[in-house]
């Protein structure tokens, strides 16, 4: 027999678990100093995350999925995106929507179950709602990117699903449309190794995520999803490949998720206490908090006058979520319809009227 196809998947970080530089710095994390608006990002999410769980568990909130230890993916995703481009996300990247525009207070909003939750301003205007349906995302993605490619528009759209998502049929058919049609798309496998209580080890038998794009004639790279700078520089590459028309490309960041599942779950029922003490020690804010320590631009002071920040803005985001008036019982039938059916009009009415 004859070798028909090889393939390889490359393994890509900048820094350890340590934050000492490993391999060479991309060009824009050179300058030390404009790293910080990436620390910052992470800090936030991470204390907003905080105050969201702590809201749950005091019934001022719904059922919240935190993104504690994956603040690296969100965050490199959403700096490597252009104001154009287009978020196809799951339900736990709000580091990225932030970064992109949407309030912590559209935040709450959503996931204490009010849609207005999901009406983004600025910059996020045109990304899409959180998909709460495993992996369904994907055919979403490839839609909007092939409608780019038929419009002859520069952008390009960018989806992120977890290890979970890439063991759905909706993963594998959306897959192989971007590379038939080789649509301007990165999907981004955000793999924190567990898809609720299920391991990333009963899910597959593939060494890597990665390299399922290769059955689908795409490119395919891992990255260390606990390094911001890593996960930003490949998923930058991704998108300008497929602006340029190069197509898609699949990448797989591998993280942890340090929290549960969401506040439904209770992960110290499928998982002990040791694989995630040794997942702490790989976060990825502590890792760039020692490199801007050891490049000379952090300090204690400074990450004190963070925290504080931090803790304020996201008080006064709280306090906005609070501050909101309730819908009506009528607002559940806006934005179903272009023109609402007779029968639900109807309905509407005695919503309204009583």
């Amino acid at each position: 027999m004859t070798s028909v196809v090889e393939f390889s998947i490359q393994h890509f970080r900048v820094l350890d678990e340590r934050g000492d530089v490993v391999a060479p710095l991309p060009e824009f994390a050179r300058d030390p100093a404009s790293l910080v608006p990436l620390y910052r990002a992470m800090v936030l999410t991470r204390t907003f995350d905080a105050r969201a769980v702590a809201m749950q568990r005091t019934g001022k909130l719904g059922t919240f999925a935190s993104a504690l230890g994956q603040e690296a993916v969100g965050v490199g995703v959403a700096a490597a995106m252009r104001d154009e481009d287009v978020l196809v996300p799951s339900y736990r990247e709000q580091a990225a929507q932030f970064m992109r525009g949407m309030t912590m207070a559209q935040c709450l909003l959503y996931w204490g179950g009010d849609e207005r939750g999901s009406d983004f301003q600025g910059v996020a205007r045109k990304d899409f709602p959180n998909c709460v349906p495993i992996g369904t995302q994907v055919p979403h993605a490839v839609g909007v990117a092939y409608a780019f490619k038929l419009r002859k528009e520069s952008r390009v759209a960018v989806t992120v699903f977890g290890d979970g998502g890439s063991s759905k049929g909706d993963f594998y058919e959306g897959m192989n449309m971007a590379g038939a049609w080789k649509v301007p798309l990165v999907l981004v496998i955000n793999n924190n190794q567990w898809a609720i209580s299920l391991p990333r080890s009963s899910q597959t038998a593939a060494q890597t995520l990665a390299q399922k794009a290769m059955a689908a004639g795409i490119d395919g790279l891992q990255v260390d999803g606990n390094d911001v700078i890593a996960v930003r520089k490949v998923v930058s590459d991704a998108v300008e490949k497929a602006r340029a028309g190069e197509g898609p490309s699949v990448i797989e960041a591998v993280c942890y998720r340090l929290c549960d599942h969401t506040t439904a779950d209770d992960a110290s029922r499928y998982r002990s206490a040791e694989e995630v003490n040794t997942a702490w020690r790989a976060e990825p804010v502590v890792r760039l908090r020692e490199h801007l320590a050891k490049a000379g631009v952090w300090n204690k002071e400074r990450e004190e006058a963070l925290q504080k920040e931090c803790a304020e803005e996201v008080a006064k985001q709280v306090a906005a979520y609070e501050a909101t008036p309730p819908q009506s019982p009528a607002d559940m039938f806006d934005h179903l319809y272009a023109a609402l059916p007779a029968s639900l009009q109807k309905q509407r009415d005695e919503a309204t009227h009583g």
